[in-house]
């Protein structure tokens, strides 16, 4: 080889590699030009172009779209009397309504309070005309699957998620979730008091748009305990953790007036979804009735706050039931308890807010020491001692002339529940400040 055709072979190796180079930064900065998710890849843009490269109101940016978030949720909370082997053969529609929107749409089923494995041969997912009837909007009928599969089977105790399915979930809208349980199974685990009707019908019916086929059944929830969506604009969810106040037991049926529906009306705009965990007689320290009291806020509050989709706040509001159905009267103890869940939050990266305990003076089981068991765990409350934050709700429903009970306005009348409007003031009362300020605790 001469010294000339030596040459120019090394200057055409040398402008190869200038050029697989070249290549590869350009193909670098393609892959790191854009916003990062939290996962460490490139983030997903093909949402809605207003949101890209923005950052909303508040400490919290969008979730990424690869990130669900939670839209409803409902704790299951025992074994429904009545039902000792399911509803074989039949469908069950629930009624659900959505704090935010999204594009596409998932479910939990649980069989938490059963020894025997539940079969679901069939389920669906539609959106409903409203009102918190069982019909369904034309075309927004999705069948949903499990793992590819149309049928699944949940184990004793456990729980399922089903696959992702498309569907233009609206803001603030009822969903229609229907389930076909083919064989008998075991004892059904619902939500007693979900206030809202739901509804059964003989045969697969999952499929059906109208209501022919179904006839109303009790106000509760079987098997379903979350809905999560997928939506670019998403800034997480709040989870409202708590008992029958929080459930929103002595508010009007089918109507969505529970506080945290409230609160849910107020945050729409900011596309934070709020997520009810409220149980009907629920305690921080003890487990409750196996037929719906649940377990017991320390036993539950992973499943059902921890491990909730998207979840950035939460806000307790628990304690009375320790004292009026446990007897207990050690104020310590029961903020204890409050305070080892605002701990356990916290180490979760969840910013913590909890209630006051509202009054009972009118209630059964008042009494002088109840009365100063729950001054005592509210004094503490107040203090800063248990919470990031407190959100007065005594302050904002007790009568200012009897302090120790519900002002008449605001009394269900019972003594203890808020009625609508005692949940609507209360809804109002919790500053959206709370939610996104991220200031250091106090703890």
């Amino acid at each position: 080889m001469t010294r000339h055709r030596g040459f120019a072979l090394l200057g055409a190796l040398v402008t190869v590699v200038a050029l697989v180079c070249g290549v590869i930064i350009a193909g670098y900065g393609l892959l790191d030009s854009g916003t990062r998710t939290d996962s460490g890849g490139p983030a997903d843009t093909s949402g809605d172009p207003r949101t890209r490269g923005r950052t909303p109101m508040g400490t919290a940016a969008p979730a990424s779209a690869d990130n669900w978030t939670g839209t409803w949720a409902a704790a299951p909370a025992g074994a429904e009397p009545g039902a000792p082997v399911g509803y074989p053969g039949r469908s069950i529609r629930n009624v659900v309504h959505t704090s935010i929107g999204g594009s596409k749409v998932r479910i939990t089923l649980s069989n938490l309070h059963s020894p025997t494995p539940l079969l679901i041969g069939t389920a669906s997912v539609a959106v409903g005309e409203g009102g918190g009837g069982p019909e369904a909007v034309a075309g927004t009928m999705r069948q949903l699957t499990f793992g590819r599969r149309p049928a699944v089977t949940v184990p004793p105790g456990g729980q399922i998620v089903s696959d992702p399915v498309a569907l233009r979930v609206p803001y603030d809208s009822d969903l229609l979730v229907t389930l076909h349980t083919p064989r008998a199974g075991g004892p059904v685990t619902y939500h007693r008091h979900a206030l809202q009707t739901s509804y059964l019908a003989d045969g697969d019916r999952t499929r059906d748009l109208d209501a022919t086929a179904y006839a109303p059944s009790r106000r509760v929830w079987r098997y379903l305990t979350a809905v999560d969506v997928l939506n670019p604009e998403a800034r997480g969810a709040v989870v409202a953790f708590g008992d029958s106040i929080t459930d929103g037991v002595g508010s009007g049926y089918d109507a969505n007036r529970r506080w945290p529906d409230v609160l849910a009306a107020r945050l729409r705009d900011q596309h934070i979804g709020v997520l009810n965990e409220g149980i009907g007689g629920n305690r921080v320290l003890a487990d409750g009735s196996p037929l719906g009291n649940g377990a017991s806020g320390l036993a539950r509050f992973q499943r059902d706050v921890l491990d909730r989709a998207g979840a950035k706040v939460v806000v307790i509001d628990l304690g009375v039931n320790d004292i009026l159905r446990g007897r207990e009267t050690d104020p310590a103890r029961i903020t204890a308890g409050l305070r080892e869940l605002a701990q356990r939050a916290k180490a979760r990266g969840l910013r913590v807010i909890g209630s006051t305990l509202t009054p009972f003076g009118s209630y059964g089981g008042y009494n002088a020491t109840t009365e100063s068991v729950r001054a005592r765990v509210n004094e503490e409350i107040r203090s800063g001692r248990v919470f990031d934050e407190v959100v007065d709700f005594d302050k904002v429903i007790r009568d200012p002339y009897a302090p120790d009970r519900i002002r008449p306005v605001y009394d269900s009348g019972d003594g203890l529940h808020p009625s609508d409007a005692g949940y609507r003031v209360m809804g109002r009362y919790l500053s959206p400040r709370l939610l996104a300020d991220r200031a250091p605790a106090r703890l």
